[in-house]
């Protein structure tokens, strides 16, 4: 708010199409976050509808200020929703020991929902002797998180102009490759996990067609689906040996 000033200066610069559908934007996501600060996020609807005020609505403004440029088609609304929403819950996925250790506590946005089917309160995903349903319950996090991703690969393939483009692309790509680090991973619940900066530069770099990013989607793809494999693997093996005993 110190700085308001400026932004107000920056803001009445602009065209008028640009102030539009930043007006209407900030003024849909300020109620719809105003509407969560005495709800908790109950419901996987809930959480879609936080995730849509918070990011969503991101989405839809992006698309309306790209349009206003004149160098890209209006995106329909579904797919820049599923823009926002996939980075969205994938920073509420990776910020968990973060976000539930800060002092005061900060809100959390897991839904209800998914946690209450693996613990009585969600601070109890941080301690070591639930590990196990903890890395369940992320599981199922990432696996509602990756409900978004084939709006995202639609929403990119329609884009026309290069910086649009990149600037969309790339954090897609950390998110898909976050959610695959995420995925059975107890480090989450433990300490930070992140992409390695050493990929985190090569996606910078090599982002640069669709093409670019359908390749990427399907390495971070494959990373999860041998993880899947491995942990179907592993819950097998575990039935067959208490069958035996």
């Amino acid at each position: 708010m110190d700085n308001f000033r400026q932004v107000s200066t920056a803001f009445l610069e602009l065209g008028e199409g640009y102030q539009k559908a930043i007006e209407e934007i900030t003024r849909r996501m300020g109620e719809g976050m105003a509407k969560f600060i005495c709800t908790e996020v109950e419901t996987i609807d809930d959480y879609d509808e936080y995730c849509h005020y918070v990011a969503g609505l991101v989405g839809y403004g992006l698309s309306r200020l790209f349009h206003a440029t004149g160098t890209e088609d209006l995106a329909p609304d579904h797919l820049s929703n599923s823009m926002g929403l996939f980075l969205q819950k994938t920073n509420i996925i990776r910020d968990y020991l973060e976000d539930i250790n800060e002092i005061p506590r900060c809100r959390m946005f897991w839904p209800r929902e998914i946690w209450s089917k693996y613990v009585d309160k969600l601070e109890d995903l941080k301690y070591e002797e639930n590990s196990e349903k903890a890395v369940q319950c992320l599981n199922d996090m990432v696996t509602n998180a990756l409900i978004h991703a084939q709006d995202c690969l639609q929403y990119m393939s329609a884009l026309k102009d290069n910086s649009n483009f990149r600037f969309c692309a790339i954090p897609q790509i950390m998110a898909i490759g976050t959610c695959a680090i995420c995925y059975n991973n107890v480090k989450v619940f433990r300490g930070v996990v992140k992409m390695r900066r050493g990929l985190t530069a090569r996606v910078i770099d090599e982002t640069k067609s669709i093409s670019d990013v359908y390749s990427a989607f399907y390495e971070f793809s494959s990373l999860l689906e041998s993880k899947v494999c491995s942990g179907v693997w592993m819950q097998r093996k575990m039935e067959s040996s208490l069958a035996y005993i």
